[in-house]
């Protein structure tokens, strides 16, 4: 049976992305130990958890058929309520992607998803100044909005969303061999070194979680070849 792209897809995709963050909190806080404040996995399970109790808050009938809907509660929650540097840039690309989705609707598409995946990148980099090979979350998020802008004309969302997890997994990957230029991980210098972004790992984790829920980050993490 053919996947229906209205708001089931994105309440279930967003309810993955919750519950990918709860299992993965103790790595992701391992992880920011390393690199920075120690955290980030902290701060992302309580942006979901603001999430849902936002979501289950709206008693909007409209809403509950929107499938931007589940986006714009994610952008208030992290963009309200959550702190420190994740918050904010995680809150703006909620914000980004459910404008471009309600532009868009009544469904979710590949276009919407791309474009919306694009300006949250935009305003990000507006906001944190970061660019690729800085050792950010910038460094998973360009190349899923890559995936999706060039994925072939008829790429249903699903496959468009799995596309820019992979794409996003590998930045992740990649920033393990980068050197820190932005944020609290450029102060400690080579004791980063080896170590992937957390941040750009929440944002394979978000990409991800639109197929399933990440129950460990280890299979992700493992550079092969």
């Amino acid at each position: 049976m053919a996947t229906a792209f209205d708001s089931t897809f994105t309440n279930g995709w967003m309810d993955r992305f919750a519950a990918s963050a709860h299992a993965t909190e103790t790595e992701l806080t391992t992880l920011d130990q390393q690199v920075g404040d120690g955290d980030f996995g902290v701060n992302l399970s309580a942006g979901v958890r603001a999430t849902q109790r936002l979501r289950s808050e709206s008693a909007d009938a409209a809403a509950q058929d929107d499938p931007s809907a589940p986006l714009g509660s994610a952008a208030s929650a992290f963009l309200d309520e959550i702190g420190g540097t994740s918050g904010p840039l995680f809150g703006l690309l909620f914000q980004a992607l459910g404008a471009a989705v309600a532009a868009r609707g009544p469904v979710l598409t590949t276009t919407g998803l791309a474009e919306g995946t694009e300006n949250g990148l935009a305003a990000i980099r507006r906001v944190g100044d970061a660019k690729p090979g800085d050792k950010t979350l910038v460094d998973a998020l360009a190349p899923a909005a890559e995936a999706l802008r060039t994925a072939p004309d008829g790429t249903p969302p699903d496959t468009a969303l799995a596309l820019a997890a992979d794409a996003a997994w590998q930045g992740v990957r990649d920033t393990a061999a980068l050197r820190a230029r932005m944020g609290r991980a450029s102060y400690v210098g080579e004791r980063a070194s080896g170590i992937p972004d957390p941040g750009a790992v929440g944002v394979a984790l978000l990409f991800a979680s639109a197929a399933g829920t990440v129950t460990s980050l280890g299979p992700h993490l493992r550079v092969t070849g």
